[in-house]
């Protein structure tokens, strides 16, 4: 079953806690102008391995961060479903999962592990007072005359969740949904900088179900993860196609009209690859059925057409193979979009 009262919460952060102790979690404090919550943030698995994966981008750019200015301060509960601000690490088109890597918790050195990479973002987000935290994940409380156990105001309250709620294996994956990931952004108005924090779990796969959450493929529920060695990028396969074929660019902003929108995909393997059956999809999961085929190193400009649209205010595409797995996607934002003519390139 889905998360149950999942969304957004909007505040200033004031203090942190690294994790600590047999369930570690990083601890954040945050207000609204008239409520106090608490982000309460995995930095180490129960399941094994228990390192997680998290990539942190400090140039995050992305259509959702418009969507995100106009929310309210506080909790906002919100539709899991595409359009929104949802978070999907795999439909949403958020980051290059090549970036993400397993890191454990806490280790003697300095900013060599989770807590102290996640804490080099949020001490910034205290530091500074025009800094908006915004924190992805399900709603607990408010608590009725139970004092939060880690900063003590009352009454307790805050979300958590905070990392991929899909692909769960065992019991976890009665919390299975799309378009409710967790994670953290944080919006530094005065740098005009945004910064993202996405986390999983090493036993959480890249491919699901669009309905359920539920992994396709591995991993399987009841067989244990091992952690890679560090081999380099991965390469495509039948299972995992993601970055067979890439999208390299797009014209969102035609100066023809009617409008010609334009995207450009390029086989990236050293063989040729069939198109029979693939799709690209839009922000609202719309599918152009694709054909022909690319040759090794081929690069080749699709005309989108109805019912994909490629909005000028921003958006994702993706593509998907005859086994509907996506076999990459990007994101451009309102900003990219903005000159007429000119073709975006990823």
């Amino acid at each position: 079953m889905p998360l149950k009262n999942y969304g957004i919460l909007k505040g200033k952060a004031i203090e942190v806690r690294p994790g600590a102790g047999q369930n570690p979690h990083y601890q954040v404090y945050v207000v609204d102008d008239t409520t106090d919550y608490r982000i309460a943030i995995n930095v180490q698995s129960a399941l094994s391995p228990s390192e997680l994966e998290y990539v942190i981008d400090d140039r995050f750019t992305h259509p959702i961060t418009a969507m995100l200015e106009a929310i309210k301060p506080g909790f906002t509960k919100i539709a899991s479903k595409p359009g929104t601000s949802a978070l999907d690490y795999i439909r949403g088109n958020l980051f290059d999962r090549e970036k993400m890597v397993p890191l454990p918790f806490n280790i003697p050195g300095l900013d060599n592990d989770l807590n102290e990479k996640i804490d080099s973002v949020m001490q910034r987000a205290v530091a500074d007072e025009e800094a908006v935290v915004y924190a992805f994940g399900e709603r607990w409380g408010p608590e009725k005359d139970k004092k939060d156990k880690y900063f003590g105001f009352l009454p307790g309250n805050g979300i958590h969740d905070i990392h991929m709620n899909q692909s769960n294996v065992g019991t976890y994956t009665k919390d299975d949904g799309v378009w409710q990931d967790g994670g953290v952004l944080i919006n530094f108005p005065t740098q005009s900088q945004w910064v993202a924090v996405f986390l999983k779990f090493q036993s959480q796969g890249w491919h699901t179900d669009d309905k359920t959450g539920h992994a396709i493929g591995e991993p399987q529920p009841g067989i244990t993860p091992v952690t890679p060695v560090p081999t380099g990028p991965t390469l495509p396969t039948s299972v995992d196609p993601q970055g067979l074929v890439r999208i390299v660019a797009a014209l969102v902003n035609s100066v023809k009209s009617p409008e010609v929108e334009v995207v450009t995909l390029l086989n990236a393997s050293p063989r040729e690859v069939s198109l029979q059956g693939w799709a690209l999809a839009d922000n609202q999961k719309n599918k152009q059925k694709l054909t022909g085929s690319l040759k090794a190193g081929e690069a080749r400009a699709i005309k989108v057409e109805k019912p994909v649209a490629l909005s000028n205010k921003g958006g994702i595409i993706s593509v998907l193979d005859e086994t509907g797995l996506k076999v990459d996607g990007v994101s451009y934002t309102k900003a990219q979009a903005s000159n007429p003519g000119w073709t975006i390139v990823f």
